[in-house]
């Protein structure tokens, strides 16, 4: 895929953090660029960097949380783009809360918004992704291996996202199609100032060691990289690596670790 100028990837969660910096970092590479998120004049903002830059992009907001508002992007994409190349499934949040407090209406919402709504995104992309051998990327977390005090909701969205990549890549054998799992540890966020209502909060602390987050532009390219390769799993951040490793072959150590560690607050 050298000659990228008519290639098309689709972005969701793409006005701030992680999907923001993958938009710049796919517009450098050459490709399309379609971003979508529920918060229109941010996307509008990133649109017109992009385009100021000399690349092409298309800003199509897009709630995942409702399924006809996953379909009507793609057809806007086809409709002014005739092709998908990428679809990087990156809409995401948090929900926090001991296992103990967490309503139905908690595990229902953050279950439609990082499972249902990332599925969705790729089923109505796959049709158009098979006609170019495309790639898929799903943006899990490195929670999807490690235990998750106050984030057990979360954690769990994010093991059903690991799962969901390991079965796209049997599913799609013999298409070309390619599924890329990524596994952050620690990026730049706005994930611990979002409430259960999805609500900003820019006052609240960021429990998360400010020493070990990685910048978004860094995650970015790192992912990217990781998409274009087609590797099946990658799971990223040196602490993210330790930390799964850890998991793996000391799991009583690394419960010892996190129930020492500071806790989202609910």
């Amino acid at each position: 895929m050298t000659d990228t100028k008519e290639n098309v990837v689709w972005i969701t969660g793409a006005s701030s953090g992680i999907g923001k910096s993958m938009a710049f970092e796919w517009a450098k590479l050459g490709y399309r660029v379609v971003l979508s998120s529920r918060r229109k004049e941010l996307l509008d903002k990133v649109t017109n960097e992009i385009k100021y830059s000399g690349g092409e992009a298309l800003a199509l907001p897009c709630d995942i949380m409702e399924e006809t508002a996953i379909e009507n992007a793609v057809q806007q994409i086809i409709k002014t783009w005739g092709r998908l190349d990428v679809v990087i499934a990156n809409a995401g949040f948090g929900v926090f809360g001991s296992i103990e407090k967490l309503t139905a209406k908690d595990w229902n919402r953050q279950l439609q918004g990082n499972v249902t709504g990332l599925a969705l995104t790729v089923k109505y992309a796959l049709p158009h992704l098979k006609k170019n051998k495309g790639r898929i990327g799903l943006v899990g977390s490195v929670g999807a291996y490690l235990p998750n005090p106050n984030l057990g909701a979360y954690g769990a969205s994010k093991a059903a996202v690991h799962s969901i990549g390991q079965t796209l890549q049997v599913e799609l054998m013999d298409t070309g199609v390619s599924c890329t799992t990524l596994h952050p540890g620690f990026v730049v966020s706005e994930i611990a100032r979002m409430d259960n209502d999805g609500v900003w909060h820019p006052e609240r602390p960021d429990p998360r060691p400010s020493n070990l987050i990685w910048p978004t532009d860094k995650a970015a390219k790192v992912m990217v990289k990781a998409i274009l390769k087609r590797k099946r799993n990658y799971i990223f951040t040196g602490h993210g690596k330790i930390f799964v490793w850890i998991q793996r072959w000391f799991p009583g150590l690394m419960r010892f670790i996190i129930s020492k560690s500071p806790k989202p607050d609910s």
